[in-house]
């Protein structure tokens, strides 16, 4: 397959158009905002009974993104594993797409009565988003070459921001002027809105799923479904005996998931953060993460940028001193202005972070066939590092009753990460050092 095909590059990206929908709408917006108004007891009070189990709405909210990418996190290398070995990686990606699409419009049937129904489709909507992101992920080096690696992963995720926008300005508008819209009610337009983010996901995911490659089959020969199961547990066996002998992916896996947990915490919790502890109303949280994404898009292409004249470590170390100083900020913010102007800064290195650590993974793995398996392990790290971050972040309000006391926690997660990113030479300077040794 030839590789930066500007057709190929411009699918690839619009699953990003596709799929940030769910991100925005469902985990940092509307769905946060409408679940702390309706997941209530029969007094208005945030104690409700899930399952028999007496708790928080918003430590629920938290305990269930933990609970979804943990279940991604087990079973997502078992099945890149066996994508790879049958070459049936799209349809992984579109299986996992079709099950939190769909979740997300039955979030449409979400209320105060189907509270419990609502926080599964939740957790599948997050089960399918992060089970077709490792496939979409993996072929970054399938279809680019590595010097193109920073930018269409940075266009990538423009897209994204770009997408999510376009739908939540038209979701918004029903939730600010139902009038406009049959004079509705601002619930009915929010259970809308989750109908809507399930249909533009399946929707523009047809260009990627029409366009990008199948993957290679590692044995042309018919092989029933059980030695398909078996040969991609060798697989993933091998992949990971291969990983052992890359030191510096080895490194950047573990800076990754102490870092990531913050990241993503912070992405996660945001919403419920300032609902909660600054008690701003719902338009305010919405507009701000509207801001958000928007800021994001710069931010990708100027962190691209950065990382080409300092390389990709020193790019995100960068960025997580920005980190550090918004979970300092974010200890003492008070007012409304405060967090706006926070929320635009996440936004800038929001992008930048993410965006960067895919393309520095994409460069430290060897050049294989095998990139589903690969992206696994990356993938399984993203999303343990969002089980034990989130959880640690609900464990800690638990047991203190504050979320500004979980902000602290996310704050030495950073430095911690950005120590250990510092054990990882810049690519620049260790391609030189190869470079020099060969002429030696």
């Amino acid at each position: 397959m030839q590789k930066n095909s500007p057709r190929i590059l411009t699918a690839w990206t619009f699953y990003d158009w596709a799929n940030s929908v769910h991100s925005l709408v469902i985990v940092s917006s509307i769905f946060p905002v409408y679940f702390s108004a309706t997941a209530l007891n029969s007094t208005g009070g945030p104690i409700i009974n899930f399952l028999g189990l007496s708790i928080k709405n918003s430590v629920l909210f938290s305990y269930t993104i933990s609970a979804a990418f943990l279940f991604t996190a087990l079973l997502s290398p078992i099945c890149s594993a066996i994508a790879d070995y049958s070459g049936r990686k799209k349809t992984f990606m579109k299986a996992f797409c079709y099950m939190g699409a769909i979740s997300c419009s039955l979030l449409y049937f979400f209320t105060k009565e189907t509270t419990t129904l609502a926080v599964i489709c939740f957790w599948l909507s997050l089960i399918g988003w992060s089970g077709s992101i490792v496939f979409y992920n993996s072929y970054l080096p399938d279809i680019a070459t590595e010097d193109q690696y920073d930018r269409v992963s940075a266009r990538g995720f423009s897209m994204g921001y770009l997408g999510s926008v376009l739908l939540m300005i038209i979701n918004l508008l029903m939730i600010l002027k139902h009038e406009w819209f049959g004079n509705i009610s601002e619930a009915m337009a929010s259970r809308i809105a989750f109908l809507t983010v399930g249909l533009w996901w399946i929707g523009f995911a047809q260009i990627p799923f029409n366009r990008l490659p199948d993957g290679i089959r590692k044995d042309t020969k018919a092989e029933s479904g059980g030695n398909y199961l078996l040969n991609g547990f060798k697989e993933l066996r091998q992949v990971w005996a291969n990983l052992q002998q890359q030191p510096l992916a080895k490194r950047f896996l573990i800076a990754f998931f102490v870092y990531n947990m913050a990241v993503q915490t912070v992405m996660y919790v945001a919403t419920i953060f300032g609902s909660d502890e600054l008690r701003l109303p719902g338009q305010s949280l919405i507009i701000t993460i509207l801001l958000i994404q928007l800021v994001a898009i710069p931010g990708a292409y100027g962190f691209s940028r950065l990382s080409e004249r300092l390389g990709n470590t020193h790019a995100l170390m960068a960025a997580i001193v920005i980190w550090i100083g918004v979970c300092t900020a974010a200890y003492f913010v008070q007012t409304e202005s405060q967090f706006f102007a926070l929320a635009a800064i996440v936004g800038l290195v929001m992008g930048g972070i993410q965006s960067l650590s895919r393309s520095t993974y994409s460069k430290l793995i060897p050049a294989t066939t095998d990139t589903a398996s690969y992206f696994s392990f990356y993938d399984v790290t993203e999303k343990a590092s969002i089980v034990f971050g989130t959880l640690i972040y609900g464990l800690i309000e638990q047991l203190t009753g504050s979320m500004r006391n979980s902000i602290l926690a996310l704050l030495v997660l950073f430095v911690i990460g950005f120590v250990l990113l510092w054990r990882i030479p810049s690519q620049k300077v260790y391609r030189a050092r190869l470079a020099n040794a060969e002429v030696l």
